[in-house]
């Protein structure tokens, strides 16, 4: 009697692990394919459609962060930075660098240093 009893649990556990592992393949299975090469699969990024626009997932991700629904690790992306304005051309930034006095080089140099 326990001997069938211990098969029936080993198969309902069995079959716990096929749906848990095999979840994740699902929710990706419209854009991965599986191939015969090393990588064993093959992305195709034009196969997913997305239901939300950028400027959504942007506006979603900003709310959780003020309300400190993210991780650590999620809320601590980096935000783009606003141009300020046109940069310097190469020729500026060597003409600078040329009439800096030799104080402000030794500075320079200690600061890229560390």
């Amino acid at each position: 009697m326990s001997q069938r009893h211990l098969s029936i649990s080993l198969l309902l556990a069995n079959a716990a692990a096929v749906v848990a592992l095999g979840l994740p393949g699902l929710a990706s299975a419209a854009y991965e394919h599986p191939t015969t090469t090393e990588k064993g699969v093959v992305v195709h990024p034009e196969h997913f459609i997305s239901q939300k626009t950028r400027d959504q997932v942007k506006a979603e991700t900003a709310a959780a962060m003020r309300q400190g629904l993210l991780a650590y690790g999620d809320s601590n992306y980096p935000m783009p930075i606003a141009a300020k304005g046109a940069g310097k051309t190469r020729e500026a930034v060597v003409n600078e660098l040329r009439s800096e006095t030799p104080a402000q080089r030794e500075a320079r140099n200690r600061a890229m240093a560390g």
